[in-house]
Order: C-alpha cells, then structure tokens, then sequence
C-alpha cells in the first residue's frame, strides 16, 4: 500500500472549493445576498456553504447581527489566505488564457522609469497601430526575482547578464546632463558656468538597491567624468535631496528645487516640451553601458513580436534623430 505523502494529507483536509469560494464571496461584501448575486446562486446556497465550512473548521467564520455579518477573528485569518490564493489562480488561469488565444499578450518588462518617462509616452501610439496585440507592461527595479511563469518576452536592460538568456539588440549609449527648469536657471544664472554649477543645489540619485538597472551616477561621478574634478574630501556638493527613486529627483527637479542629473532617453521629452533645460552643454556618453534590448528566442519569430519590435527600434531612431 502506496503512504500517503504530506500534500495528499493536505489535500485530503482541505475544505470545498466551492464552500471556500461562498465564503470569499461572503466575506468581501460582508453580505450573503450580494455574495449570492455575484456568484449567480441562491442565498440559501451561500448559507449552507458557508454553514458547511464552519461546521468543518468547528469554529464561526461569522458574527450575525440579524441581516448583518462581519468576520470573527478565525473568519479574517482565513480569507487573507483564501482570497490571495483565489487571485494568484484566477490571475495564472488568465494568463495560460491568453497564452493560448489569438490575441496574445507580449510581456514587456523595463524599470519604473523607464516605463513611466519613455514607454507609457509612445505606447498609445503603438495601439493606434496595432490594436490587435496585447502588451502587459512588467515593471521592476530587481530583474532576477521575476518569477520564472511571468518571464518576460521582452526586456530592456544594460544589465549585460541577460545576454546568456536572451537574444539582444544594441540599442544607445548612455548619455547624462544636468537638467532644471527654465525658472531656476533664470532665478540662478550662474549655473550655466561649471563653478556656479557646482555651488548650486544639487538633486542626486542614490545607488541604494539599484545595481541592475541604468541611471546610477551620482554627481561626483559625472563631474568626474566631464573632466571637472571636485575637492577631495566630503562634503564636495551641496545635495540637496538625495533619493534612490529617480521619479522623486525630477519631481524635484521639475519643482525648482535644484539641478538634477537627466539621462537623455528620459528627459528629452521634457526639454522638447519646455519644462526642462541644460544649463550647460557639457554631457557624458558612457559608450561601455549600452542599452539593450533583450527577448526570449522562442519568440524571436513570432508576429506579433517582430511586429513590437520594429515599432520600438523605430521610436528609439526617432528619438535620437530629435
């Protein structure tokens, strides 16, 4: 006779679920007719379910108040589990679904700011295109803790390690310049010298927990790099804000507050718009940190992604060009 394992015992414990689905129900509208109309069933059906699980557990799951309901102690214990479990399966039920359908999702994963400053700016104009395929933007600052079912078909990343898992195209340099508003500049003319620039405010990324992703030179580093070193020792800047969310440097930034850092694939947009300026022509191009993008080969001949990636190789060329 074959032993039972430990999940076969689990599996065996484990309450209906069906009941479980009533009681999740139950518990988010904290009403069992609204339970049952969202479940399409009687109200007599939720009771018996949820009546059935209580007798199981041997506990209440509910405290009744005539019609109304609200959830013991045991009850909130049970749908914190319950309810997040429900989700992660309904949400991989969903996605096979849409693995296997004729609109198939193209998951695409970059960094916050990346995402917010230069995708969420053109991908409306990529559905004008092609309405017809699905993109689910993925968007993380830790590349490696992306679980292996969410795997990414494509990835933009200058971390060079994607290049053992994926088929890559060179994309630009990365290329920083400081950046305020036209406001501050007139408010601080001098900052359109190297020495005003250096007495001035300014705004500087942090690197804490940014190891994988692009924008991580500090302001010493750049000046470094321009070719105007500064004092040796401690304070050699007055930083004014110091953050490792790069969104929270340019909201600064955008709030005349002081000079940031801005990476041209990012910041562009805001200068073209107005909102930003260079108080100097001094730049850096880092040809050793190239962009990428990476994507899965088992997709590298797939329709919809070539058709993605023409689109994003275009909008990168016309960007560079403006």
């Amino acid at each position: 006779m074959i032993e039972p394992s430990e999940i076969d015992r689990l599996l065996v414990q484990m309450p209906s679920l069906r009941a479980l689905k009533a009681f999740v129900a139950a518990a988010k509208y904290q009403n069992f007719t609204r339970a049952a109309e969202a479940l399409c069933v009687t109200q007599a059906a939720i009771s018996r379910q949820i009546r059935e699980l209580e007798d199981i557990l041997e506990l209440d799951l509910f405290t009744r108040h005539g019609r109304a309901i609200e959830l013991t102690e045991a009850g909130h214990t049970l749908f914190n589990a319950a309810y997040l479990s429900f989700m992660n399966i309904a949400e991989s039920a969903q996605r096979i679904r849409a693995d296997q359908s004729t609109r198939r999702e193209l998951r695409v994963c970059a960094s916050p700011i990346f995402c917010s400053l230069w995708l969420a700016r053109r991908l409306p104009d990529f559905f004008r295109q092609h309405d017809d395929i699905a993109i689910n933007v993925m968007s993380t600052d830790d590349f490696a803790s992306v679980e292996a079912a969410d795997k990414p078909h494509v990835l933009i990343s200058m971390n060079p390690v994607h290049k053992e898992r994926y088929q890559f195209v060179r994309l630009f340099d990365e290329c920083m310049y400081p950046v305020c508003t036209p406001q501050y500049l007139a408010e601080h003319p001098a900052i359109a010298g190297i020495d005003g620039l250096k007495q001035s405010v300014l705004l500087e990324l942090s690197p804490f927990n940014r190891a994988q992703i692009t924008e991580h030179i500090d302001w010493n580093f750049w000046f470094r790099l321009a070719g105007f070193a500064g004092r040796s020792r401690a304070p050699q800047w007055n930083i004014f804000c110091r953050s490792n969310n790069y969104n929270v440097i340019l909201q600064m930034a955008l709030a005349h507050e002081g000079v940031a850092l801005g990476w041209d694939h990012l910041v562009r947009p805001l200068i073209d718009a107005g909102r930003l300026v260079r108080p100097i022509d001094t730049q850096v191009v880092l040809e050793q940190k190239p962009h990428y993008l990476f994507y899965d080969s088992h997709i590298s001949d797939d329709a919809d992604f070539i058709t993605f990636k023409d689109w994003f190789l275009s909008r990168i060329e016309i960007s560079a060009d403006t």
